[in-house]
């Protein structure tokens, strides 16, 4: 399997032996820190990693086709804020130093986000969005995020990133405690709740 930098999801890249791949990608990560502007802030404290995989996992695949530019822009917002999530809790939450998530992952959450707000009275904006990773210690929440703070919640959806339960991941074992590594499966959960109603939760799992 080939892993990238974050957000970089390998188009046109010749598949490296795991070796070769792993070399690359630290020698960019630090290269990164060192070059100005290469990262947001050098208080991440580690990285945040992508692989490839096959992106077949959603059913809303062909969502964006479908969506107005605005509702869009609340996607590609709300995909941000659940980078942003993953990235402070990483020191703080999940105490790692490295966290691994399949290629585009957070793209397809921030779709199927909006795809089960779409039947709402003010569709994403309605949303009160929780994020948590279900590990080997439990359930532990990440953070949360409001798409439009001057609207009112009528629903919360929490999505349940769920990590890989061993003791790391043997191709960093040379560079990085594997401790201190994490990695996400490509399987997740989305449960939606209704905030003024009796209604029980819905939940969807996506693999």
């Amino acid at each position: 399997m080939v892993y990238t930098t974050a957000l970089s999801f390998g188009h046109g890249v010749r598949v490296l032996s795991e070796e070769e791949s792993f070399t690359n990608m630290i020698g960019k990560y630090f290269l990164q820190l060192t070059s100005p502007g290469g990262m947001e802030s050098s208080a991440r404290r580690g990285s945040v990693e992508s692989c490839d995989e096959p992106d077949n996992h959603s059913p809303f695949a062909n969502l964006d086709a479908g969506l107005e530019h605005e509702e869009r822009l609340l996607q590609q917002d709300v995909t941000r804020q659940i980078e942003r999530c993953l990235t402070e809790a990483k020191a703080s939450t999940l105490h790692c130093q490295v966290l691994l998530l399949p290629c585009q992952m957070t793209t397809r959450v921030g779709q199927d986000v909006v795809r089960s707000s779409a039947d709402e009275p003010c569709g994403l904006r309605g949303a009160s969005v929780k994020v948590y990773v279900e590990g080997k210690d439990g359930l532990k929440s990440l953070g949360s995020i409001s798409p439009d703070p001057s609207v009112t919640p009528t629903f919360e959806l929490s999505v349940v990133f769920k990590a890989v339960k061993d003791d790391g991941w043997p191709p960093l074992k040379h560079l990085f405690d594997t401790s201190k590594v994490l990695k996400l499966r490509p399987e997740y959960r989305l449960v939606k709740r209704k905030l003024y109603s009796s209604a029980s939760p819905v939940i969807h799992d996506f693999y």
